[in-house]
């Protein structure tokens, strides 16, 4: 796990009380005061700087209990090139094929330390990891167009046609061939925090909490599977997702239809369609599920199933509390399980 690594206390006020924007997204300001944390750039009143404290990411904000500004929007803003990093966004582009060293970072007067804490915050990878994705998927995209293997893989900066073979097969398990989908990933931003989003042309694999430490292991699970590599960017079931997304959280939605794709044991896929079939705005209990199936006594691998949902939200595992009525864990956190209840219970609608 990457340790978020913030600068002096000094700097930090410094650049706060000077709404100096190349810090932002570098940390996050807590006024305890008002409750709420800003971006360092933020135009609202500076307070007093014995009532200001500093967090590395919106995670530990929030979970410290404060509420994000209306103003700067610092959950929404963590997902936008921001303006230090926008020449290399447009390298990035016109280059896929390039191969980045921190060296070329260094040259574009950029800390390979910052690129990396974004590109980690925001894709869920480190920027190196990032542009070989871009790469891959550049070169997998011609010969899905009828290109050879051969030439896909000069063409984009692999030496030899043996190391390209080994970048394809290290995640996906599988050789090139003209065979070879794509998984493409995309950061949506919610009420309820920044969530990762997974699909190929067919369906939606996965959605979950950026901020979930098993998060990293679902993808490494889900590209073993289906022998497929991910990269960032959308496709239409992605772009949908966001349309019913935003439709949900505004309350004008509440059942999602959206192709699904499974990628679990025969056991877990029989719970996660149980949960699909909780009603918008009830609640049930692991033992409840279990007797649906037929199997009373296996509460505890209901549970377990329950746990390991690869798609939050859409498929409803926070619709299932304790039998004595209490919330249960939840993989995104009590905080957000609690909000999601209370939004389709209709005390409240999580506009963003």
């Amino acid at each position: 796990m990457i340790v978020q690594q913030l600068p002096e206390v000094s700097e930090m006020m410094e650049a706060f009380q000077t709404r100096d924007a190349t810090f932002d997204g570098v940390f996050f300001t807590g006024v305890r005061t008002t409750g709420i944390f800003c971006l360092p750039s933020c135009s609202a009143r500076k307070p007093k700087p014995e009532n200001v404290e500093f967090f590395g990411t919106t995670r530990d904000a929030l979970f410290s209990g404060y509420r994000p500004c209306k103003r700067c929007k610092p959950m929404r803003s963590e997902s936008e090139t921001p303006e230090w990093l926008a020449p290399l966004s447009e390298s990035i582009d016109a280059e896929p094929e390039r191969k980045w060293r921190d060296a070329d970072l260094r040259a574009m007067d950029l800390s390979p330390e910052r690129v990396r804490r974004w590109f980690q915050t925001v894709h869920g990878m480190t920027f190196h990891a990032y542009a070989r994705a871009r790469r891959l998927n550049k070169a997998l995209g011609q010969i899905r167009e009828g290109g050879s293997v051969t030439s896909a893989a000069l063409d984009n900066g692999y030496e030899s046609l043996s190391g390209f073979g080994s970048a394809v097969k290290r995640m996906t398990g599988a050789i090139p061939s003209k065979a070879v989908p794509v998984i493409h990933s995309m950061r949506i931003e919610t009420p309820v925090g920044p969530m990762m989003a997974a699909a190929d042309e067919e369906a939606l694999l996965l959605m979950e909490f950026a901020d979930r430490r098993m998060l990293e292991k679902q993808v490494d699970r889900i590209q073993k599977r289906l022998r497929s590599p991910l990269v960032p960017g959308e496709n239409a079931v992605l772009c949908e997702l966001q349309a019913q997304l935003n439709a949900y959280f505004s309350g004008a939605l509440r059942a999602f239809d959206l192709p699904l794709k499974f990628t679990g044991t025969a056991f877990q896929e029989a719970v996660w369609e149980r949960l699909l079939a909780i009603p918008y705005g009830t609640t049930t209990h692991y033992g409840a599920i279990a007797e649906q199936m037929g199997q009373p006594t296996a509460t505890r691998a209901v549970a377990r199933a329950n746990g390991d949902n690869r798609m939050a939200i859409i498929i409803p595992c926070h619709r299932v509390i304790g039998k004595d009525g209490k919330l249960t864990g939840y993989g995104g956190g009590l905080w957000r399980k609690r909000k999601l209840l209370d939004h389709e219970q209709g005390l409240f609608v999580l506009a963003s």
